[in-house]
């Protein structure tokens, strides 16, 4: 069980599996509606309660996980451990795991893609702080985090690229213009993965999302869903996931849709959530 101590968890719960939460239903112009799998990232001790808790189309991810099958690494736990308990996602190189932890970006990149390895999906962090975006180093810190991920993975198809400006998580301010740097990250995959992989793969924002901002967010063209913070663990985490996204309201001839990615590949929207004590991530299935 939970402990009472933990009411943010059960909130969640609640929020997501009571009946009239219709967050898998949502415009969309080409067939009529959208469904969203939810996958819920709690703190480690509580990934398999949450597991056999939450409804069977919402999934569950790890906040962390290790680069090894096994060994002597005490406290860690490998992706091979949370598949036993049938998790199938993980969070990997968040921002605070960087900076607190100081996981380096080779470091990152090597739990990237042992997790791939051993079949889970991964929701790959990357962003810049506040004095390199101040100084003008966006590009040159996204370019740096996407290069070490791309040394040990050729096949990103289980990737999720979350795009978060380390200074405006949890402050309340949002990185303007988003689309600037989710469109230099689609063309980094293009001209140094491949067309395909541009294509196909989610890049999800995330930096003090809520149900206020959300639809002007998901307004710009290649921003494919959101990494929410604290918003996740309220009501207005379904009214975020029901926000459309320009992205999949496009067609794939309209002129004006930037990076002119076809919506037969990029089907689904990802929207992840934040918090000290959990985090969530929603995805949008076709």
């Amino acid at each position: 069980m939970y402990s009472n101590n933990d009411p943010l968890t059960i909130n969640l719960l609640r929020l997501l599996n009571i009946k009239d939460c219709d967050y898998h239903k949502s415009p969309d112009k080409r067939n009529g509606t959208q469904r969203f799998q939810i996958v819920i990232a709690p703190p480690a001790v509580y990934l398999d309660q949450t597991r056999q808790s939450v409804r069977k189309e919402i999934g569950v991810a790890a906040q962390n996980a290790y680069n090894a099958t096994s060994g002597a690494y005490t406290g860690e736990i490998s992706p091979e451990m949370l598949k036993d308990i049938d998790i199938e996602w993980v969070i990997l190189g968040h921002s605070e795991r960087r900076e607190i932890f100081k996981e380096s970006d080779e470091f990152v990149a090597s739990k990237v893609a042992h997790a791939l390895k051993a079949g889970l999906k991964v929701i790959a962090c990357i962003g810049e702080k506040l004095e390199e975006r101040e100084s003008g180093t966006t590009t040159d810190v996204l370019r740096r985090q996407l290069s070490a991920i791309s040394n040990k993975v050729t096949d990103w198809t289980n990737v999720v690229i979350a795009y978060e400006p380390v200074w405006a998580i949890g402050t309340g301010k949002v990185a303007t213009p988003q689309q600037e740097a989710h469109e230099f990250i689609r063309k980094w995959l293009k001209e140094n993965v491949s067309e395909e992989t541009a294509q196909k793969t989610r890049i999800i924002y995330g930096g003090s999302v809520n149900a206020k901002n959300a639809p002007e967010l998901g307004k710009q063209p290649d921003v494919d869903g959101f990494l929410v913070g604290g918003a996740s663990l309220k009501p207005e985490f379904v009214t975020i996931i029901n926000c459309p996204l320009e992205s999949l309201m496009k067609d794939s001839n309209d002129s004006n849709f930037s990076g002119h990615f076809s919506n037969e590949y990029r089907n689904e929207r990802f929207v992840s959530c934040m918090e000290k004590s959990e985090e969530v991530t929603a995805i949008e299935e076709t």
